[in-house]
C-alpha cells in the first residue's frame, strides 16, 4: 500500500508549497530574513515532494525508506499546523481589508517578528531533521520513466456500456417478465459484486418500460434510508405531490394509492437483507395488471425471499465465458481481438484467467492497459504478476481489491488524491459533478485555472476518472457531458480500505464505529453519518467535515480550529418538522477563519449565522434555501454564490468583484444599486436571472449591466409569470457567451444572431416566423438547440439544406404543429433528434449523420397513433443508415 500513503502526502505537500509561496510574495519580500528562511524550506519540501512522487511508482519499499516516507507525511502535517496557526492568529487580529498588508504591518513589530521567527525556525528544524534522516537511512529514490497515457482511452468510454455476454440473460428475463400472467411477478438477479447485475437489470428495464404505464429504478444499499427510497419511487413514478418528511406508513399508503390502477415495472437494485424487503414490498399491491418487479442482490436467501418461494424466478448471474471475456477485454483496448499484437496474445490469456470472467475486473484491467503503450510486453507481464495467485472463478473480495488497487496505483499522481477523496460520499450517493469539482478545488488538490499552464484542471481530472471506469456516470446531458455520477460500491470499499491504511478519511456512521478508533485523521476528512460523538473526542486536526443523512450530532465548531470545508446534507433527514425539533445550530461557522467552502442542503432545518464577514477566505457558499447572511458581499474571495430561493440579495453585490458564479438574481426585488452593481462583476462566467418581469423594472439599467459582463459564458433567463419583455437585450453581446437558456420569449430576438460563439441554446417561444428561424439557422457555432413552443403553431417548419451547418443535437417540442420537414442536405452533422409533437414529420432520411431519434407524439385516437408511427418508421426506413439508428417512440392521448 506504499502508493496510497504517498499520494495523500503529495496532496498535502502541494498545498504547503502554495502557502509558502504566499509567504514569499511581493509584500513579504520586504522582510528579507523571513523570505530567505522560507525559500530554504520551500526548496527542501519541493525536493521531498519529487522524491515522494518517485516512491509512489515503487511496488514495495524497504523498511528504512518506508520510515522516511512516513516521517515526511507527519512532518507535512506538522508544518501545515504551524502555518495555519500563524495565519489564523493574524486573521483573528486583523481589522483591515487587506490580509497581506495587515500581516506585513504586524510583522514590523518586534513582538510579531519574534513570534514568526520562532515558528519559521520550528518548521526549518522539522525539515532539516527529515532531510538528515534521509541521509542517515541511506534512502535511495529509484528513477522510473514516465508512462505516457495513450489518448485512445478517451474514446473507449463510448464502448464501455456495450453489453458483452448479456444477450442470453437479457432474453431470459424478458421472457419471464412478458408472459401472460396477470399477477404481480417478482424476479431476482443474484450474484457477487462486479458481475453486472445492475447493468443487466438496467438493460431489461429500458427494453420493457415503454410497455408499462410507469416505471422506476432505485438503489437500496447496505444501510438503506427507506423513507428516502420510497420518496424516490414516488417521484420517478410521476407523483406530483411532495411527501418530504412524511412518516413511513404515509409513504407506503401513497405508493399503494398511486399504483392501484397502473401497470408498473420497478427495479430494486442492490438489496442486502430481508428486513428491508419486508418494508419495501408493502408498497406494491396486487392489482392483476401484470406488473413486474426486478430485484438485484448478492445474497441467495434475499433473492429467494423476494420471489415468494418461486425459485424458478431467480436468475443466478455467472461470470462471463472465455469467449465473452476476450471480446470485452480486447474491444476495450484494441477495438477488436484481431488488432491485438501477436507478442501480447499469450500474456493477455493469462491476465484474463486472473480476472475470472468478472466484468468489473476485466473493465478495470483493460482500462489500465489501454492507458499504456500497447506494444510493451514487459508492462503487461508486470500487470499479470501483480495480480497474485487469483485464478478461475474463485475471485474473492480480496482478489478484486488487488485488481482495483493495481488500477489505482497506475493513476497519475494528481489523480490519486482526487480518487481517494470520493470516499467522503456515502454508498449509493448521487454526486453532482459541479459539487465534486468545487470541493477538489477548495481542498487544494487541483488548479483553479481554466486550462492555463501545465497543471490539470478539475474537469480534466473528473473526465479521466470517468474514462478509466472509476466513476460511474448516472446522468449524461444531451451534449454528452456527465452531470451526476456514483462510485461503484466495490470501489468505495477499496477507497475506504486504502483510507484506513493512510488515515486519510475516517468514516463514522454508527456509534459502534467510534469504539476502538484511536485517533482522528491527521488531515483530510471526517465523514459523520448519524453517530453521536463523545464529548472529549479531539477534532483539532480536522480540515474537512462532512455530515450526511440528517445527523443532529454535530460537535461544537469551537473544536474545528482549522476547518476548511464544511458539507452537510439534511435534505433527506428524518428529523421531523421544524416545529417538533430544534434547528441544528450552525451559527459557529462564522468563527472558522480558514473556511473556504460551505455547502448546506436542507437549510430549513438549520440555524445559520447572520454575519460571515470574518470568513475572509470563503470561496464557495451554497445553500438550497433563502437564508443568507446580510454581509455576504463583504467576502473578498467569494467565487460561487448559490442561493436559489432568495428574492432580495443584500446590498453591495458590486463589491465582490471576485464572483464567478451567481445563482440566482431577481432584478424585480433587488434595488437599482444592486442591478447596477451586477455590471461590476466582470469576472462573472455564470449568471441565472429568475424573476417576474413587470413595468416597474428598469430594463435600461439591467441591459447596461449585462452588457458589461465581458467574461460571461452561461446565461439563464427565466420568467416566472409572463413573456420576457422585448426591452431585454444583449447588445452588444457578451463575447464569450457559449450557453443561453431563455424561458419565455414571444419570439426570437434579433440580437441572438450576434452571439457568434453560442454553442448551446434552449428557447421557449410563443411563435416562430421565418426571420426568427433564419437567425437561428445562421448561428455559426451552434451545436445543441432545444426549441419549445408554448402555443400551437400555424406555420409549417421546413428546414432546408443551408441551415444549421454544424448542429449535432435538436429537440423540438410543440403542442400543435401542422408539419415538420427536413429537406435534402439539411443539418448534415445532426446526430440526435428529439421531437414531442402533434404533427406529421417527413424527410428524416435526409439527416445523413443521424444516430438516435426520440419521438413523443400526442394524438386523439389509436388510429392516429398508428398512422403517425407508420409515417415516421417509413421515413426512417428510407435512411441509408437506418439499421444503426436507435429509435425510441412514445405515444400519448391528447
Amino acid at each position: 500500500m506504499s502508493g496510497i500513503i504517498v499520494s495523500a502526502s503529495i496532496g498535502v505537500m502541494n498545498r504547503l508549497l502554495r502557502n509558502l509561496a504566499t509567504l514569499m510574495g511581493e509584500e513579504f519580500a520586504k522582510l528579507k530574513n523571513l523570505r530567505k528562511e522560507v525559500k530554504y524550506i520551500s526548496d527542501e519540501l519541493s525536493s521531498m515532494r519529487d522524491a515522494l512522487e518517485s516512491l509512489a511508482d515503487v511496488d514495495e519499499l524497504d523498511i528504512q525508506t518506508t520510515r522516511w516516507r512516513d516521517a515526511v507525511r507527519e512532518m507535512s502535517y506538522d508544518i501545515e499546523d504551524i502555518i495555519d496557526d500563524f495565519m489564523c492568529k493574524i486573521g483573528e487580529k486583523s481589522r483591515k481589508s487587506g490580509f497581506v498588508h495587515d500581516t506585513i504591518q504586524r510583522l514590523r513589530t518586534s513582538r510579531a517578528r519574534h513570534q514568526i521567527a520562532g515558528q519559521i525556525e520550528d518548521i526549518k528544524k522539522l525539515v532539516h531533521e527529515t532531510s538528515e534522516r534521509r541521509e542517515r537511512y541511506k534512502v535511495v529514490v529509484p528513477t522510473l520513466g514516465n508512462v505516457a497515457i495513450d489518448q485512445r482511452v478517451l474514446a473507449l468510454y463510448a464502448d464501455a456500456t456495450k453489453l458483452v455476454g448479456m444477450e442470453g440473460p437479457t432474453n431470459k428475463l424478458v421472457r419471464w417478465l412478458k408472459d401472460e400472467e396477470k399477477q404481480l411477478k417478482v424476479v431476482s438477479i443474484v450474484g457477487f459484486g462486479g458481475l453486472g447485475k445492475t447493468t443487466l437489470a438496467n438493460e431489461v428495464y429500458h427494453k420493457l418500460k415503454r410497455e408499462f404505464h410507469c416505471g422506476a429504478f432505485v438503489s437500496v444499499s447496505q444501510k438503506p434510508n427507506i423513507p428516502k427510497l420510497l420518496h424516490s419511487l414516488l417521484t420517478q413514478l410521476g407523483c406530483q405531490q411532495s411527501f418530504l418528511d412524511c412518516e413511513l406508513n404515509v409513504l407506503v399508503d401513497q405508493l399503494k394509492e398511486h399504483l392501484k390502477s397502473k401497470r408498473y415495472i420497478i427495479i430494486i437494485d442492490d438489496l442486502w437483507d430481508v428486513s428491508a424487503w419486508s418494508i419495501i414490498k408493502c408498497a406494491f399491491l396486487e392489482n392483476n395488471l401484470s406488473s413486474r418487479l426486478i430485484v438485484t442482490t448478492r445474497i441467495k436467501n434475499v433473492a429467494e425471499a423476494c420471489c415468494f418461494g418461486h425459485h424458478e424466478h431467480i436468475l443466478e448471474l455467472k461470470p462471463l465465458s472465455e469467449e465473452d471475456s476476450s471480446k470485452l477485454f480486447f474491444d476495450r483496448i484494441f477495438c477488436s481481438e484481431e488488432a491485438c499484437p501477436g507478442q501480447l496474445r499469450d500474456v493477455s490469456v493469462e491476465i484474463l484467467k486472473k480476472c475470472g470472467g468478472v466484468p468489473l475486473a476485466i473493465i478495470s484491467i483493460s482500462s489500465l492497459l489501454a492507458s499504456g503503450s500497447s506494444d510493451q510486453k514487459e508492462s503487461w507481464k508486470h500487470v499479470h504478476n501483480s495480480l497474485g495467485s487469483v485464478s478461475g472463478t474463485n475471485l474473492t473480495l480480496e482478489a478484486m481489491r488487488e485488481i482495483l488497487n493495481l488500477s489505482y496505483k497506475n493513476l497519475p499522481h494528481h489523480l490519486k488524491t482526487c480518487f481517494l477523496y470520493l470516499g467522503m460520499f456515502p454508498e449509493d450517493y448521487t454526486i453532482y459533478k459541479s459539487d465534486l469539482l468545487s470541493l477538489w478545488i477548495s481542498e487544494g488538490f487541483i488548479s483553479k485555472s481554466h486550462g492555463q499552464g501545465p497543471k490539470p484542471t478539475a474537469l480534466s481530472c473528473f473526465n479521466e476518472l470517468v474514462n478509466r471506469s472509476l466513476i460511474q456516470p448516472t446522468w449524461i446531458d444531451r451534449d454528452g457531458s456527465v452531470t451526476t455520477c456514483k462510485v461503484h460500491d466495490m470501489l468505495l470499499d477499496l477507497i475506504l480500505y486504502m483510507s484506513t491504511e493512510e488515515n486519510f478519511i475516517t468514516v463514522i456512521d454508527n456509534p459502534e464505529a467510534i469504539t476502538g478508533l484511536l485517533r482522528m485523521p491527521r488531515r483530510m476528512l471526517f465523514n459523520l453519518a448519524g453517530a453521536t460523538l463523545p464529548g472529549d473526542f479531539s477534532m483539532s486536526q480536522v480540515r474537512s467535515f462532512a455530515v450526511w443523512r440528517g445527523s443532529m450530532s454535530i460537535p461544537s465548531f469551537s473544536y474545528f480550529k482549522y476547518l476548511r470545508v464544511f458539507v452537510a446534507d439534511f435534505s433527506s433527514s428524518s428529523l421531523g418538522s421544524v416545529d417538533e425539533n430544534p434547528k441544528i445550530d450552525l451559527t459557529g461557522l462564522c468563527k472558522l477563519y480558514q473556511l473556504r467552502h460551505i455547502q448546506i442542503k436542507g437549510w430549513d432545518k438549520c440555524q445559520l449565522p447572520a454575519q460571515v464577514r470574518g470568513l475572509k477566505k470563503l470561496e464557495i457558499f451554497y445553500i438550497d434555501g433563502s437564508c443568507i447572511p446580510m454581509d455576504i458581499f463583504h467576502l473578498p474571495r467569494l467565487l460561487d454564490l448559490h442561493v436559489p430561493f432568495v428574492k432580495r440579495l443584500p446590498e453591495g453585490i458590486g463589491k465582490v468583484t471576485s464572483l464567478q458564479h451567481l445563482n440566482q438574481f431577481d432584478p424585480l426585488h433587488n434595488s437599482l444599486d444592486s442591478i447596477k452593481g451586477l455590471g461590476e462583476l466582470t469576472n462573472l462566467s455564470t449568471l441565472s436571472l429568475r424573476t417576474r418581469f413587470s413595468e416597474d423594472m428598469d430594463m435600461d439599467i439591467l441591459n447596461s449591466s449585462l452588457a458589461k459582463l465581458c467574461n460571461l459564458e452561461l446565461l439563464n433567463i427565466f420568467s416566472l409569470n409572463s413573456w420576457i419583455p422585448e426591452a431585454l437585450t444583449l447588445s452588444p453581446p457578451p463575447p464569450n457567451l457559449v450557453t443561453l437558456y431563455m424561458m419565455k420569449r414571444s419570439h426570437i430576438p434579433n440580437w441572438i444572431g450576434e452571439l457568434h460563439n453560442l454553442r448551446t441554446l434552449y428557447l421557449t417561444v410563443e411563435k416562430l416566423d421565418n426571420d426568427g428561424f433564419g437567425i437561428l439557422a445562421e448561428l455559426p457555432a451552434l451545436i445543441d438547440l432545444q426549441l419549445t413552443f408554448d402555443r400551437a403553431l400555424e406555420e409549417t417548419i421546413a428546414i432546408d439544406g443551408a441551415a444549421f451547418a454544424i448542429l449535432k443535437q435538436l429537440h423540438v417540442s410543440c403542442k400543435n404543429m401542422p408539419h415538420l420537414t427536413f429537406q435534402t442536405g439539411a443539418m448534415p452533422k445532426l446526430q440526435s433528434l428529439s421531437m414531442w409533437l402533434n404533427a406529421t414529420t417527413t424527410g428524416i432520411e435526409h439527416l445523413l449523420a443521424l444516430e438516435r431519434i426520440d419521438v413523443r407524439i400526442s394524438s386523439r385516437t389509436e388510429s392516429e397513433h398508428r398512422s403517425a408511427e407508420s409515417a415516421i418508421r417509413s421515413s426512417i426506413s428510407m435512411h441509408p443508415n437506418h439499421a444503426r439508428i436507435t429509435i425510441n417512440m412514445k405515444f400519448y392521448f391528447a
